[in-house]
This record gives C-alpha cells, structure tokens and sequence, in this order.
C-alpha cells in the first residue's frame, strides 16, 4: 500500500510539474504585476449592430434574424484577417475602374463588393469553371458577348467583363424587382430564384428561407462593404504605399493580325513575357489567331 501510494505522489507530481511548465511555456509572467500575459495579446470584441446596414441604397430589415445572419458574416470577414487585407490592397487597384464602370451602367456602387465576394478581385477559376472577377460560366460569358476560346478568354478581361456583369445585373433587377434580388439571384441563377420565390410565395430576400450560401450572400456583401468602407475600426491599417497600385502605366497596341508568338511580342516592345500576361491575363495561349477582329493589348511603360 506504502509503495503505490509513494509511486501515485511520485506521478502525480511529475503530472503537475509538467502542466506547470506548459503553462510557463505558453504564458509570459509579468514581474513587477506577478499576473500571467498570454503571449498573444489580442482584442477580440463583439461586433456593434446598432446601426442601420444598407446594401445598394436598400435598407436591411432591422429585426433579430437579420441583425445575427449580418453579425455572422461580419465576424467571419473582421476576423479573416489575411484575406480581408488581401482585399482591401487589390481594390486600391481594380475599384477605380469597376467603380467608373458601374456608373457609367447605373449599377449601384455597392456591386463593386460582389466582384470581392466572388473572386476576391483575382483571376481565378473555380471548380464550376466559373473564371474571372465576376465568376461567369463560359455559355453566360457568350451571352454577353465575351469573347471565350483556347487562346482568348475575356471573362479575365476586367474591363469586358465588368461591362457584362452590368449587363446582367441590370436584366436581373429589371426581372426581380430589387437590388437585394438581383444580387441573390446572381449567386443561385435566375431561374432557381424565380422557383424559389413562386414556391415560398415570397418577393423579397430577406423572407426566402435559402440554401446557405445563397442565404448568408446578400449579407456577405453588406459585411466586406461595411469593413472594406471603414477598415480602421475594423483594426485594418494600411498605407496607400502598402496598397496595389493600379497598373495604369502603361500604353495600347492594336493587333489585327495573328500573333504566332507573345513572347517575341514582348521582346519587340521591350517587356517580358511576364509582365504582358500580367497586363493582359485574358491572353490565355502563347499565340494569338486573328481572323477579322481587332485586339488592344496593353504594354506596360519601362519604370
């Protein structure tokens, strides 16, 4: 009995000894206070929802259920740190031109943050093959008229595409009566939306029981417009050095003929290959065909 007693006071000892130093580990000891500092200071502090949230010039209801479907995505997007950074340095680049875009097409400004939510301003593709900022399918792309092939792909174009996201934006507030709509609809397609509606015998957002990413959409929109509007009280601090500065310094050639080679291109005009791929990313092969079309290429100036 002696001996297990001794060999559990020997264990346990060992047990708190080394729980004593995980906690010295894990923690810094302030001497002058004699308190434990974690060694990752940080706030983390609920988000004030006392305010009425707009989204393209329409008011958000104020009751519970939308107050806490806004806060979630509020958190996710204020505690995303990394990506949120990401976004506000890539749109000190691309807005000034969707913005100029938009209202040239009487498309609210706040459908600049669509294009963050959908691709978070890159060039990306996704598994739908969906591709571009604003993430149009290849038969959509057609409709409204960008060009899509092995060698052009103008869903990366963001002028073009910009130009038909409008187009598209302004069919689907002309067919569902709202911007809130409109933006839904984008995410889930218009003729899913238009069965939804009739089958809850709604017409309006915020009263649609969705799927959940349909349903958290408009309200992701609203969070990254409200944090991206007012990143200093969201802790985002950056100087406009620290931001992507527009790739406006540059000059158009016109290409109406075929192109074999991009790279000899660019050596011609004293860029690299690189660079006019950066400038150009709806170029999508190392050669260009061109039959009875005309390109503007855009060539980045020498620094």
């Amino acid at each position: 009995m002696k001996l297990k007693f001794v060999l559990g006071l020997s264990i346990g000892l060992i047990i708190g000894l080394s729980t004593h130093l995980s906690i010295v580990q894990a923690n810094l000891i302030d001497e002058e206070n004699r308190s434990i500092v974690t060694t990752l200071p940080q706030i983390i502090e609920a988000i004030d929802l006392d305010k009425t949230f707009t989204f393209a010039g329409e008011d958000m209801p104020n009751n519970f259920d939308n107050k806490e479907r806004l806060d979630r995505e509020l958190l996710v997007n204020a505690y995303w740190q990394s990506a949120t950074l990401m976004h506000i340095k890539a749109a000190n680049r691309y807005f000034p031109t969707i913005e100029r875009i938009l209202a040239e097409n009487g498309i609210p400004d706040d459908f600049k943050y669509l294009a963050v939510a959908e691709s978070s301003l890159r060039h990306v593709s996704s598994p739908a093959n969906a591709k571009g900022f604003w993430q149009f399918r290849k038969l959509a792309a057609k409709e409204f008229n960008l060009e899509v092939n092995d060698e052009v792909d103008e869903r990366y174009h963001t002028e073009k595409a910009t130009l038909a996201a409008c187009k598209y934006l302004k069919q689907l507030y002309e067919r569902f009566g709202s911007w809130s709509n409109a933006a839904a609809s984008y995410n889930v397609g218009p003729t899913n939306y238009r069965r939804i509606l009739n089958s809850q015998g709604q017409d309006n957002f915020y009263d649609l029981n969705l799927n959940s990413e349909t349903s958290r959409y408009v309200f992701r929109l609203m969070a990254i417009k409200e944090i991206m509007t007012n990143p200093s009280h969201y802790g985002f601090y950056l100087g406009d050095n620290e931001k992507y500065q527009p790739l406006d310094n540059h000059y158009e050639v016109t290409v109406d003929k075929t192109i074999s080679s991009w790279s000899e291109f660019a050596k011609e005009h004293g860029v690299s290959y690189r660079m006019l791929k950066v400038y150009n990313p709806w170029l999508r092969d190392t050669k260009l065909t061109v039959i009875n079309n005309k390109y503007q290429i855009k060539i980045p100036k020498a620094s």
